[in-house]
């Protein structure tokens, strides 16, 4: 069987300490109810390169940063990444732990990543905005 992961494009991410602190704890709790979702997001947790709080660049997609992208199929959503219960699909909030919300996260302007859908299918976007989010 071939590894369909091994060309996978799978950049460097960056991480605040307090966003990889709270989405660790986030997926672990998820292990038992969303194993897939909750593996995927501490693979790219381990991946991190884990930064202080203040020091985050603002082209990094963050917990609360909105976002646009480009899809494999020429889309170009703009969504808002944000934890679970502040998901709303309607008002272009999506979960950290869907598989689109863990691919963005920890990218920076103009890089690409591939993810898995939930069917199993591989996807690319990459990164064309990033809004920091509102602190306060």
């Amino acid at each position: 069987m071939t590894d369909t992961q091994s060309n996978d494009l799978n950049p460097a991410i960056v991480l605040s300490a307090a966003d990889h602190r709270q989405l660790n704890i986030l997926a672990m709790a998820g292990l038992t109810h969303t194993p897939d979702q909750s593996d995927d997001l501490l693979y790219e947790l381990e991946r991190a390169q884990i930064v202080d709080d203040t020091h985050v660049p603002n082209d990094i997609v963050r917990m609360g940063s909105t976002v646009s992208y480009r899809t494999d199929t020429g889309q170009e959503p703009k969504v808002t990444v944000v934890y679970p219960v502040d998901a709303d699909i309607a008002a272009g909030k999506i979960s950290i732990m869907t598989p689109v919300g863990t691919a963005l996260i920890g990218l920076r302007v103009g890089q690409s990543i591939t993810w898995r859908s939930r069917d199993g299918r591989r996807h690319m976007l990459t990164v064309l905005t990033v809004t920091p989010p509102v602190e306060g």
